[in-house]
């Protein structure tokens, strides 16, 4: 697995006081703790990218705050720690044979849907059409896409990425406060069975992720991502799989770097 940001002070990776500052500006939704009001019907007012309530699209890259050990190299084998699995899962993940996956065309097993954003990388996020939201990422050169309303069929052969569907959250305010920003909820089913780790933690076809993207800024203006992310799925997990990810905004795309899928 290439290290891109193999060193605190390169690309954007904070230190454990600067998370803590993003803690603040984007709070982590946990499983089991939300009260989310109705989502917009975007697909009956107008359009979903001019009802988006924040603006998502640019190029950011990941801030490895947390996790760090197993986000920027790949665990050893049988390293399952802080992943709720079932005994069938550690069986599974016991089995791994990276060699035999690149051999049958499989290095994209840890680039699905369920992982692919905790692996480091860049984003460019722009706009498919008026109702799809399209996130590059370089990292394995995966594209996942966002749809409003109407998605795809529900034959869809099942792909790395799956399907996803999106809707607007809107604003939340405290009493007598004005509503500011909103969120993003997404919900991808359909995906290839593949890895939640590159060492052969597995999830099913059956899985099912749930992300809510969050936007933030700081004084100075430097704009972030908290991605809050839950997989669940009954085969392989005991529990929701609950991560916490965070992109810094970057000017430009000086710094992309499609890269293919590697199995380490």
């Amino acid at each position: 697995m290439r290290a891109t940001f193999d060193q605190p002070s390169c690309h954007g990776v904070l230190t454990i006081g600067a998370a803590l500052l993003i803690g603040l500006l984007c709070p982590v939704r946990a499983a089991g703790q939300r009260n989310d009001p109705a989502p917009t019907d975007t697909a009956a007012t107008t359009t979903a990218r001019a009802a988006a309530p924040i603006d998502l699209t640019g190029y950011w890259v990941s801030v490895v705050t947390q996790d760090w050990r197993w986000r920027m190299v790949t665990p050893a084998k049988g390293d399952y720690e802080s992943v709720p699995i079932t005994l069938e899962a550690k069986t599974v993940g016991d089995g791994w044979d990276p060699a035999k996956d690149e051999a049958v065309g499989e290095a994209c097993r840890g680039y699905g849907a369920p992982a692919i954003m905790a692996i480091p990388a860049r984003l460019h996020i722009t706009w498919a059409d008026d109702q799809t939201l399209q996130v590059e990422i370089d990292a394995g050169t995966q594209t996942r896409r966002f749809h409003f309303g109407a998605g795809e069929p529900s034959d869809t052969p099942p792909s790395w990425q799956g399907v996803s569907t999106a809707v607007w959250e809107p604003p939340r305010s405290a009493r007598g406060e004005r509503p500011v920003g909103g969120s993003l909820k997404v919900t991808t089913r359909n995906a290839r069975p593949g890895y939640l780790r590159k060492n052969g933690i597995p999830y099913s076809g059956h899985a099912v992720v749930t992300e809510y993207w969050d936007l933030g800024s700081e004084r100075d203006g430097v704009q972030w991502i908290t991605l809050t992310s839950l997989v669940e799925d009954a085969q392989y997990l005991r529990r929701p799989y609950v991560t916490a990810l965070h992109f810094k905004k970057e000017a430009d795309g000086s710094k992309w770097d499609p890269t293919p899928c590697t199995v380490k």
